[in-house]
């Protein structure tokens, strides 16, 4: 069992039905947990608009909105809606996954 199968489960657990997200080569292990799950993966073409979804999500479920996005300028996307979710003390949970470095360096 992987890692990001390991977080799929945890999400699916905490009763977590849909994850906001945009798909990259930083998160693909997660998305293709996400595909093998329960869990449905709403997918759009900014991280900015996963981040107001996930935050809209949570005002009008009261449940946590989840959110993930590729690593730079796509974590730096999320932070607007991130704030906007911090101010408005709506529920979110939002990762930039970091992939092993074993993908990276030559071993």
């Amino acid at each position: 069992m992987k890692g990001s199968d390991l977080l799929v489960v945890a999400l699916a657990n905490e009763g977590v039905e849909r994850i906001f997200g945009v798909p990259g080569e930083e998160n693909l292990d997660v998305v293709e947990s996400l595909r093998r799950s329960r869990i449905q993966l709403v997918l759009t073409r900014h991280e900015q608009s996963v981040a107001f979804m996930a935050a809209t999500y949570g005002r009008l479920t009261g449940r946590a909105g989840v959110c993930i996005s590729t690593l730079g300028p796509g974590a730096l996307n999320l932070v607007t809606g991130a704030a906007y979710a911090d101010l408005g003390a709506m529920p979110m949970v939002r990762a930039s996954l970091v992939p092993r470095l074993s993908h990276y360096v030559a071993c």
